[in-house]
């Protein structure tokens, strides 16, 4: 008996102690339903998050973990979420990095979520948050980007924040934020970028933040802040944003006036407002009304100050003032000197245990690290380069940030992915003036390596303005990314290749006048790109096939990928030509000459006419001399009924067959191509009028 009981306890022993992460899993797998049931309320979304399943193997998505079975990644950006942020996550204390970005959260920011002092990454911009922005949120030393920008937060910035000394990104823009911005963010020295435009924040700059020895972006723009703008800030250039602050003023700034004295009273401040003087509610004078300094009173007698004793008070002030700066000073020099003596390599070590923590749960976790950054990134515009400043010119209007694309595409989600193939991802997006986009994103290795031939095919892009080309709205190159954007209008009715073999599932069938017009859409924009026009180039397309015609809200043909060839690498085109042959658009000379020009076009051009007047994807077996005999049941699309023209048919086909001629000299061009349709629109009868 005793060995059976022995045995027992051995076996308990290892149940225990062989998973000493039971309990703690037992744990996260508990908070992370609580999760769930506050940001998915009504349980439509994190369907996968179910209580029986591992957290950690796999099982619920957006979620990793690391060797220890802990939960150190949430990655839920972009999926609707429309709940409240819980409390119940400060339970997952090994969270590193917390994705809730383009969602429809509700709520305040749950000041719990400051015990979580190992993230390094939380992203909650884009929602509807409110309320204030919780002090206790200064106590997050390992925190690196706090992104809170696009929301409803209210209050100010706490001062706590200026306590966070690895923070590398705060972004608060586009929220209703206001107060005095803080000097003790000048204390954050490894911030990069900072953005609190757009909010109401009131008030001088704070001389400090120009002397941020990491800053590289600072953007206050559209807001009411007043008084000298330091220095400093000149180092910056461009990355300085302050328009529409009225009363800004300093010297050295594109847009700003110069300051009266009375608004340079002591230009080296640290704090953003003059102390308060015993005796008096005096404030500086560019300071609004609605700032809330307080009043030395007592009991409901307020001391007033009269207007004749304005000039000495102000005299007074500088005083007291400037002694209180050179103590500020010094207090602060003191707190750095020490702060780098003992802390450096404590943080040094601690931040490469995270990043390496963190790019070992992405190497093991299907979910992407979302990185919002807020930069010029890769300018293939600079001078450095071969951009010159005509060339900056002519890409001004076109040119968008990294926000504008993760904010239309909704930081690329899942639910606007229109396609992917082996060197791009086309997103469908919505710009911030309401038109909705298609965002073709490009990784940079399978762009051409040289930068001014880049830089030509860009130039080349922006020169195309047809009725039947795919409109380009703009570009955006980022380098942290290493991918490129381009963006077009977006095309509200598919691909040509959707109405064949009703690929498309929708039983929607074009009548005859349709497929006539969008044929002589085709024609139109391949002339186009045929023909030297103003400083666009004649081009070659290359890749005509029925999946590069697009159709928009009208049914007007519209081709894409026109001079895309100029800008990707050699090895990308001829692996995109490779699917081109095997779809039988490539002419039969390519595969001795190797060789594109004008005639190859319009072979693939006359692929096309086959397809659209035969409905058909494959048109390898149609019998062209059926044509001269009239036989259009061999080749005419089955689901028009009859209801075509035999006249268009004939003409159609005819040219189809002379434009797929095997000798490419014998083919039409296409301004030929473009005068037979025109002649057979004038003598061509409506589908309406037939019987």
């Amino acid at each position: 008996m005793s060995a059976v009981f022995h045995s027992l306890l051995i076996s308990i022993f290892f149940l225990v102690f062989s998973s000493p992460f039971a309990i703690s899993e037992s744990t996260e797998l508990s908070t992370l339903m609580s999760i769930k049931a506050s940001l998915d309320p009504h349980s439509t979304l994190l369907t996968s998050w179910n209580p029986s399943s591992n957290p950690c193997g796999g099982y619920f998505e957006g979620v990793a973990c690391n060797e220890q079975g802990k939960v150190v990644n949430i990655s839920l950006q972009g999926m609707g979420l429309s709940g409240n942020i819980p409390s119940a996550v400060a339970g997952l204390r090994s969270l590193t990095g917390l994705y809730l970005h383009f969602n429809a959260l509700v709520g305040e920011i749950p000041k719990e979520i400051a015990s979580l002092n190992q993230l390094t990454d939380l992203y909650l911009n884009v929602n509807q948050l409110s309320g204030e922005i919780p002090f206790e949120i200064g106590n997050m030393a390992n925190l690196q980007v706090l992104q809170l920008c696009y929301n409803k937060l209210t209050g100010g910035i706490p001062s706590q924040v200026g306590n966070m000394k690895v923070l590398n990104v705060l972004a608060l823009q586009y929220n209703q934020l206001t107060g005095a911005i803080p000097a003790s963010l000048g204390n954050l020295t490894a911030l990069t970028r900072l953005n609190l435009s757009n909010n109401k924040f009131f008030g001088p700059i704070p001389v400090i933040l120009a002397d941020a020895p990491a800053l590289e972006v600072f953007n206050v723009e559209n807001n009411s802040l007043t008084g000298n703008v330091p220095p400093g800030f000149k180092r910056l250039k461009e990355k300085f944003m302050y328009l529409n602050n009225p009363s800004l003023c300093g010297v050295g700034f594109q847009d700003l006036n110069p300051c009266s004295k009375l608004k340079s009273l002591n230009p080296s401040r640290p704090e953003p407002f003059l102390p308060q003087l015993p005796g008096n509610d005096h404030s500086a004078r560019d300071i609004p009304e609605s700032a809330n300094l307080g009043s030395n009173c007592n009991g409901g007698n307020c001391s007033r100050q009269s207007k004749s004793s304005r000039v000495g008070v102000a005299l007074g002030v500088i005083g007291v003032f400037a002694a209180f700066s050179a103590i500020g000073l010094a207090t602060f020099s003191w707190y750095r000197r020490n702060e780098h003596k003992f802390g450096s390599t404590s943080n040094g070590i601690s931040r490469r245990i995270i990043t390496s923590q963190v790019r070992e749960v992405y190497r093991r976790n299907a979910s992407p690290l979302i990185n919002l950054e807020y930069s010029n990134g890769w300018d293939p515009l600079a001078k450095d380069q071969g951009g010159s400043a005509s060339s900056r010119e002519i890409f001004k209007s076109f040119m968008f940030n990294l926000e504008d694309v993760e904010r239309a595409t909704q930081c690329f989600s899942k639910s606007n992915l229109l396609g992917r193939n082996n060197f791009s991802a086309l997103y469908k997006g919505k710009l911030r003036d309401g038109s909705v986009v298609a965002i073709k994103c490009i990784g940079k290795t399978s762009c051409k390596s040289d930068e001014a031939e880049f830089l030509k095919g860009l130039k080349i892009l922006i020169s195309m303005n047809h009725e039947n080309l795919v409109k380009f709205r703009g570009l955006c190159c980022s380098k942290d990314r290493g991918e490129c954007y381009l963006i077009y209008d977006f095309a509200a009715n598919g691909t040509l290749m959707q109405y064949l073999d009703d690929s498309n599932g929708s039983g929607k069938v074009l009548d005859w006048s349709t497929r006539v017009s969008i044929i002589c859409g085709i024609a139109k924009g391949l002339g186009y790109l045929h023909r030297k026009i103003g400083k666009k180039p004649a081009l070659i397309h290359q890749n005509i096939s029925a999946d590069k015609v697009l159709i928009d809200a009208n049914y007007n043909p519209l081709l894409s990928d026109s001079g895309l060839h100029k800008l990707l690498a050699d090895d990308i085109i001829f692996s995109m030509l490779k699917v081109s042959a095997a779809l039988g658009y490539l002419p039969p000379e390519y595969t001795t000459t190797g060789r594109f020009t004008e005639k190859s076009d319009i072979y693939a051009f006359g692929m096309i006419v086959l397809q659209v007047i035969s409905g058909k994807t494959s048109i390898m077996k149609l019998n062209y001399n059926t044509i001269e005999l009239r036989q259009f049941e061999d080749f005419i699309d089955s689901k028009l009924e009859g209801r075509f023209l035999e006249s268009e048919a004939a003409k159609l086909g005819k040219l189809a067959v002379i434009c797929t001629h095997e000798y490419p000299e014998l083919r039409p061009t296409i301004d030929v191509v473009v005068e037979e349709l025109e002649e057979m629109g004038k003598f061509g009868i409506s589908v309406e009028s037939m019987p």
